[in-house]
């Protein structure tokens, strides 16, 4: 037994790592993001902007190399080129159709600038490791304020237009028509997912964002119809992941994105055996 926790990375000390201030910082940066995450996750997967939401993780990519080349904080270049991709797409996106090529687009694009701007910048390849791949370990105390004030923002916004954009998510036509401001809602939704996106990006990084902002999500509408519980199913299975992959990643020294993002698609893969296996039944019965 003891050798197998040996293979497995086992640290005896796990409980002093815990306990740590950049564990801490980590606990409370990770949470924000999964909170963020589950609110404006459900209407990523309901609009069908699954693709926009992994889209704009890397179109903040280049704002980061950039933001190095130039001597700019990271989050800022991060956070420029993420919103202001998702004004493009949400203006120019009115369809589901037109969405997709104007991300396309500029997916395009900011990866022909992240390219440019990496060969230009001499001290960019620890910054794209850290994009890419996330480092919640590296979390600082400036950062946590960032996120807050994001989530305050986010959470009012959704708070606000919460109807309106569950209407124009479900039935757009039929908003349209009734006088709901279809277009001007979309570009803000857009604006707030890449506000979430930015946070997400430092934590989990590009590579695994989707899982952690759409996975939550799909799974929560598998387990329920009701947008508002669905919703906090999505960021308590959010929660869930970084909590307990943080725990595991202290105890089994493993990199936490990684743990966090498998316990996210593991609860996304029960969920979806449980409901085909009931579907399964629920033919066999009305046959």
């Amino acid at each position: 037994m003891t050798t197998t926790l040996v293979a497995l990375g086992y640290q005896e000390n796990w409980w002093q790592i815990l306990s740590s201030s950049f564990m801490r910082n980590a606990l409370i940066g990770g949470t924000i993001v999964a909170v963020a995450a589950g609110l404006i996750g459900y209407f990523v997967v309901v609009r069908s902007t699954s693709f926009a939401a992994h889209a704009l993780a890397h179109i903040g990519l280049p704002g980061a190399t950039g933001a190095v080349l130039v001597g700019m904080p990271v989050a800022i270049g991060l956070g420029i080129f993420c919103v202001g991709g998702a004004l493009v797409i949400g203006a120019l996106g009115r369809r589901a159709g037109d969405r997709e090529v104007a991300t396309g687009t500029v997916l395009a694009m900011a990866t022909a600038l992240g390219l440019l701007f990496n060969s230009l910048a001499t001290r960019s390849s620890s910054t794209m490791t850290n994009i890419l791949f996330g480092n919640l370990l590296a979390i600082t105390d400036e950062q946590i304020v960032s996120f807050t004030v994001l989530l305050a923002v986010l959470a009012v916004s959704i708070a606000v237009i919460y109807r309106p954009l569950l209407f124009t998510s479900v039935n757009a036509q039929v908003a349209e028509a009734r006088g709901v401001p279809v277009r001007g809602l979309s570009i803000i939704f857009m604006v707030l997912l890449g506000l979430t996106v930015t946070m997400a990006v430092q934590a989990v990084g590009t590579l695994l964002l989707f899982a952690l902002v759409v996975t939550p999500a799909a799974a929560a509408i598998m387990l329920t119809p009701r947008p508002a519980l669905a919703i906090a199913v999505s960021t308590a299975i959010s929660l869930l992941a970084v909590w307990l992959g943080l725990a595991l990643s202290a105890i089994f020294n493993a990199p936490p994105s990684f743990v966090i993002v498998t316990i996210a698609c593991g609860v996304w893969a029960v969920v979806w055996v449980l409901r085909r296996e009931r579907s399964s039944a629920d033919r066999v019965l009305t046959a």
